[in-house]
């Protein structure tokens, strides 16, 4: 029986990385934002489990200024960046690094700090065959963006920009993914309460 596109996009390896090593320092809450409950859980397990229930490859989770060790699941990869501090960026050249030892084709990146997306969302981002692509709400490209290995790299390696400083410079790559949701993130505590 003939292997078919499909086939071929189904036997690559896709990881989900959930970036989380921020200080957070706009939240002004008694603990750290991704502490924070909605629900009764707090933001990061409402993220953390979304990825898990995708078909996702593996969950890898990047964490810095806090210890994320009681709120991350022991089938989820959980990697210390030591560089948190210089930005977003270089969480997201410890996922690249710890993917291609893992031989990933490609990432799908989200946030830690944003609650609103689903497991739905994780999967229609996945499926996709593009090098680059991202959710769209209403209009609007938002996380969670997927990386194929070919895209890594040209991810700065500084800085606080991420997969968006790539969409930037090639606009004409990004293959929108319409979806439903709400891609908010949560970064003080009135971001906090309008969830709650």
């Amino acid at each position: 029986m003939p292997v078919t596109d499909i086939d071929r996009i189904r036997q690559r390896s896709v990881a989900a990385v959930i970036l989380a090593a921020g200080a957070g320092s706009r939240y002004a809450g008694d603990t750290h934002k991704l502490f924070a409950e909605i629900d009764g859980r707090p933001v990061i397990s409402h993220v953390v489990d979304a990825a898990r229930a995708s078909e996702v490859d593996e969950v890898i989770v990047v964490g810095g200024a806090v210890d994320l060790d009681s709120f991350v699941p022991d089938d989820v990869t959980l990697i210390h960046n030591e560089q948190w501090a210089d930005g977003q960026a270089t969480s997201l050249r410890a996922a690249v690094g710890y993917a291609e030892s893992r031989r990933h084709d490609a990432l799908v990146v989200g946030l830690g700090d944003s609650p609103g997306v689903t497991t739905e969302i994780w999967n229609k981002v996945a499926e996709v065959d593009a090098d680059l692509a991202s959710a769209r709400y209403d209009g609007e490209l938002r996380p969670p963006v997927r990386l194929s290995a070919s895209m890594w790299a040209s991810l700065p390696v500084s800085g606080d920009d991420g997969a968006r400083a790539l969409m930037r410079q090639r606009p004409d790559l990004v293959r929108p993914v319409p979806v439903e949701g709400d891609p908010r993130d949560i970064d003080t505590l009135e971001d906090l309460r309008r969830w709650s």
